[in-house]
């Protein structure tokens, strides 16, 4: 795993997907029912093209973590909740868990949740982009492209254009001036 240093607005996405699926494809090599779950939204999206790429059968799954976090009750709902979709049967399935970000393991903790509340997986590889560390809960991902120390004030954010191409930007938190 190597750490990315200099500028974070400048991290390639795409060079760095290509580094995740070669990982992915090469873990999988005679491994079978395996299936793909990608984390809204980034997750999901790296899953849909490491499920065209890896050549998966099943189709990709969908996890929306909004009801599982642990900081939910504190939060709220937010505006942008996506249905979870799990278009095969869990039971017995190697799952491919695809998030962009690792950064604290919550998330991480509640996607493993969900996904037992439809069956109970073979096993559950998780794939992410970028491991930023900070790790709050013990999590660790089988398939990172790259690591990151960022500012703890610092987001990392997967974005896609209309052509499906990703791009890496940093969004620092507003400081309330009130």
């Amino acid at each position: 795993m190597n750490v990315l240093s200099g500028d974070p607005a400048q991290f390639d996405a795409e060079a760095l997907y290509l580094e995740l699926a070669r990982q992915v494809k090469d873990a999988i090599v005679g491994l079978e029912n395996i299936a793909i779950v990608g984390i809204y939204s980034g997750g999901a999206w790296l899953a849909e093209r490491l499920a065209n790429d890896c050549q998966i059968a099943h189709p990709v799954g969908y996890i929306d973590v909004s009801f599982y976090r642990d900081d939910y009750a504190s939060k709220g709902l937010h505006a942008d909740v996506k249905p979870t979709q799990i278009p095969f049967s869990v039971e017995g399935t190697t799952i491919i868990l695809v998030d962009d970000v690792l950064n604290t393991g919550r998330t991480t903790r509640a996607a493993i949740n969900e996904l037992f509340d439809y069956g109970r997986p073979a096993r559950i590889l998780l794939a992410c982009l970028i491991d930023r560390g900070g790790r709050e809960l013990p999590y660790a991902a089988d398939f990172i492209a790259r690591a990151a120390t960022l500012p703890a004030d610092v987001s990392l954010h997967l974005e896609r254009d209309q052509h499906g191409q990703l791009a890496l930007t940093l969004v620092a938190a507003h400081v309330d001036a009130g």
